[in-house]
């Protein structure tokens, strides 16, 4: 099979279209032929050399991937309402990037109705991933106020949709106007351009002092200090990535007197029971909201298999609102 490597930690340069063994499914798992190919922040730290694959894990990159399953573990597809043939979209721990890409079957879900494999293909990473920090670990509830770090990345674009489906409100913080711009269009009620504004100045006007309930950060480092100061008594602050840094000071006194919770996760090295219990509560609560419109997927832009290289350079650039896709 044809499939993307990195050939060594570095740039996108490094990024090359090679022939490779295909996987073959084992117990609990099944093989899709893939069509498309979901883009990551994971992925550029895979390539740099900055996040190794789990133990036994596919050494090439790519998380999310949609297709048509080919073969598998009958019993477990069986009982999971699988069948050769079906289309489908998975999470997967790597390997994504390639032509045929093995998943556990409690990873994979049907392409929603209405959906084409690019758009399938984009929701895996960020859905399981806004589902169990936001919803789960942040437990936003609805009439709840949310602050998304980072609005116009794919998780922020996810984040905004599926908060407001949840009856929630949602402010965003983006890197320029034009950002903020795509932030408000999809539905966020304020976009803050930190750039130009103090991101917890701006909350506490917008909140009139109350601060908000949740904040899905993917900052770290002396984000986590104002976003502290702009939380709202029994607040939860959820850090999913580091990209400020991964040492932080905040003022501990304002946890205690407002009753704040300050969590975090990875997905990646989680277990497939872990990971399948997401997968069946994104069924019975998203999905629907997918196939009919509720929420969409937002597609920046897609690329062939062999303009990898330019697909991590745009992914590194920041200057896309959405997701970025490699189409096989």
């Amino acid at each position: 099979m044809r499939a993307v490597e990195i050939t060594s930690p570095g740039g996108p340069e490094v990024l090359r279209l090679t022939e490779h063994p295909a996987p073959v499914a084992g117990a609990g798992e099944l093989l899709i032929r893939v069509a498309a190919s979901g883009i990551n922040r994971p992925d550029v730290l895979q390539r740099k050399g900055r996040y190794a694959p789990p133990p036994g894990t596919s050494e090439l990159p790519g998380l999310e991937v949609a297709g048509v399953v080919e073969s598998g573990d009958a019993q477990a597809m069986a009982a999971a309402g699988i069948a050769v043939g079906d289309r489908v979209c998975a999470l997967v721990a790597g390997g994504g990037y390639a032509e045929y890409c093995v998943a556990p079957v409690a990873q994979c879900l049907p392409v929603p109705k209405g959906l084409s494999d690019v758009e399938a293909a984009s929701l895996p990473e960020t859905y399981f991933t806004v589902w169990s920090n936001v919803f789960q670990r942040g437990a936003l509830q609805p009439g709840e106020t949310l602050l998304v770090q980072g609005g116009s990345s794919g998780i922020g674009v996810t984040a905004i949709q599926l908060a407001l489906a949840w009856g929630a409100k949602v402010i965003v913080t983006a890197g320029t106007d034009a950002k903020c711009d795509n932030c408000l269009a999809l539905g966020a009620q304020h976009a803050i351009n930190y750039n130009t504004q103090d991101f917890a100045a701006e909350v506490m006007r917008i909140t009139e002092g109350q601060g908000v309930d949740v904040i899905l950060d993917m900052v770290g480092g002396d984000y986590v200090a104002r976003e502290v100061g702009c939380l709202a008594e029994d607040g939860r602050l959820v850090i999913i990535a580091v990209q400020g840094g991964v040492k932080a000071q905040f003022d501990a006194s304002l946890v205690l007197r407002r009753r704040l919770v300050i969590t975090g996760s990875t997905l990646r090295p989680r277990p497939v029971a872990f990971k399948g219990a997401i997968a069946k509560a994104l069924r019975e609560n998203v999905w629907p909201w997918l196939e009919s419109g509720k929420v969409r997927p937002v597609i920046f832009r897609q690329f062939a298999a062999e303009q990898a290289v330019q697909s991590h350079a745009l992914m590194e650039s920041s200057e896309h609102t959405g997701k970025i896709v490699l189409t096989w």
